[in-house]
């Protein structure tokens, strides 16, 4: 099983990822200090949110919806 964190700020891209998520009944880590969202996203090169974290790999809202249509 893979290791997944969610960076959201409660916007509706955010809810949006999170509802993905619970539909596929995917277990994830959910972080909402807007701090370490920004400091996340400014070290992987992602500019908004929501940005998931699988594994070591980061994805911004649009690499994230296509990965989780994957599973």
């Amino acid at each position: 099983m893979k290791d997944i964190v969610l960076y959201s700020t409660r916007c509706p891209k955010c809810k949006t990822i999170e509802v993905l998520l619970t539909r596929k009944e995917i277990s994830y880590k959910l972080i909402e200090d807007a701090d370490v969202v920004v400091k996340v996203g400014e070290a992987h090169g992602i500019m908004s949110a929501p940005i998931l974290q699988v594994d070591d790999e980061f994805l911004d809202f649009s690499k994230a919806v296509k990965y989780i249509n994957t599973l």
